[in-house]
């Protein structure tokens, strides 16, 4: 008998329905006030005893059962993403993460193994913003051991390098005045707005090959007809490494400045928000892995591969055909990614472990429709039930295997020397 995998079974109708009724409820950062009491009423049927506002955070709680070490934190997500929904699937990755320390505790209650159960809800992952802020609260400072997971269009333990980010707005002021009578009367806001991304432009040339810059304009209501006063722009600041990071955020910020010079204006340079990169532990990831050699990936229905087909076909994705596969073999070396997360910082704190699960065809890129679509079927929450589980046993693993968490500690403790 499995306990953790006899739970998950008996209550996968139960997982399911909330994944697709927050799938149906899409909320956006700091605004998941459905999502958040769904998972939490969920955990609190189960056993665990809820607290909100968690760091300051009305869409942040903290869910505990048990008392005593190790103490094991599991990171949920809820927040969507504007006009496309859940095109990252955290209606899956959040329901997936509260399965996963259900599934442990009882196990856990069975064997009568001592220690403390935290699931942590996190919101406005998207915008890069909820585990920082918890983060420098101190929330997660207790923890043995931080365990998450994410949706993507294949299972593999993560041995990722998720990026060091700066997020960054830009507000250029200038002088406003009628842009036929007195267009010299006026120093357009915009202008400097535009200069400013062209000059970025050039710079791709010329940062290192893991940089990625990227903008929108944001708050610009001002009509053709008027010098606009105001204007402003968000940017994204990527790369595998703080230092590169800091390094290209500081020409990005030159670039505004020069911007500004040029055409009589002023700007505001605001950090929103900031993280380093993820931080590999290469005894988790180890351990993690050994325990999903265990399990089986899932198998999917002819209805599912033929809706599997039509989407690649509509979505034009690269798959050749093959739109699952098993589990992928673990890298020698940690994988730098191009995208980044807020979870990144967490890892800096206590060891912590990502695993990836298939809940899309492969070649299904994030934020797109084809993988929302995808989140709200089951597709979707057959990898999110397998997550589950993978989290579930390798944390079972890492409790039960004597000596296992003081190795997880002195790689954390190596990797900050």
């Amino acid at each position: 008998m499995n306990r953790i995998a006899d739970w998950i079974a008996s209550h996968e109708a139960e997982l399911t329905d909330i994944a697709h009724d927050i799938f149906c409820h899409p909320e956006l950062a700091y605004k998941e006030i459905y999502s958040s009491k769904r998972l939490a009423a969920f955990l609190e049927n189960q056993g665990f005893q809820i607290t909100w506002k968690t760091a300051g955070i009305d869409t942040a709680f903290t869910a505990i059962w048990g008392n005593g070490s190790p103490r094991l934190g599991f990171l949920a997500e809820y927040d969507a993403l504007p006009e496309i929904g859940h095109a990252c699937g955290h209606n899956l990755l959040g329901t997936g993460v509260c399965a996963a320390a259900c599934a442990l505790k009882n196990a856990m209650e069975t064997s009568k193994t001592p220690g403390t159960i935290l699931v942590y809800g996190c919101p406005a992952e998207e915008i890069m913003s909820g585990k920082i802020v918890m983060t420098k609260a101190g929330v997660f400072d207790d923890l043995d051991v931080a365990v998450m997971w994410h949706p993507f269009d294949r299972n593999r333990i993560s041995n990722d390098i998720w990026q060091a980010q700066d997020v960054k707005n830009y507000t250029f002021h200038g002088i406003s005045a009628h842009a036929s009578r007195s267009p010299e009367e006026g120093r357009s806001a915009l202008d400097a707005a535009e200069l400013m991304n062209i000059g970025v432009n050039y710079l791709r040339e010329h940062v290192p090959g893991d940089v990625r810059m990227h903008y929108a304009y944001i708050d610009n209501h001002i009509p053709a007809n008027v010098v606009p006063d105001t204007a402003k722009t968000n940017y994204f600041i990527r790369s595998s490494l703080r230092s590169r990071t800091e390094d290209a955020s500081r020409r990005v910020d030159d670039c505004a400045r020069g911007a500004a010079l040029m055409t009589g204006t002023s700007v505001d340079i605001e950090l929103v928000k900031s993280c380093r990169e993820m931080k590999i532990n290469r005894a988790l990831t180890e351990l993690y892995y050994e325990a999903m050699t265990k399990i089986d990936t899932p198998t999917y229905t002819q209805e599912e591969l033929d809706f599997a087909a039509e989407i690649s076909r509509e979505a034009g994705l690269n798959n050749h055909g093959i739109y699952f596969t098993g589990l992928e073999p673990l890298e020698d070396e940690p994988v730098p990614i191009a995208i980044g997360t807020d979870a990144s910082e967490v890892s800096h704190v206590v060891p912590m472990i990502t695993i990836s699960a298939a809940t899309m065809c492969k070649g299904t890129p994030l934020h797109h429709w084809a993988a929302a679509r995808q989140a709200g079927m089951s597709i979707g929450h057959k990898g999110m039930l397998y997550a589950a589980r993978c989290m579930a046993e390798g944390t079972k693993l890492l409790i039960e295997t004597p000596g296992a968490l003081e190795k997880v500690w002195e790689d954390h403790r190596r990797e900050e020397k």
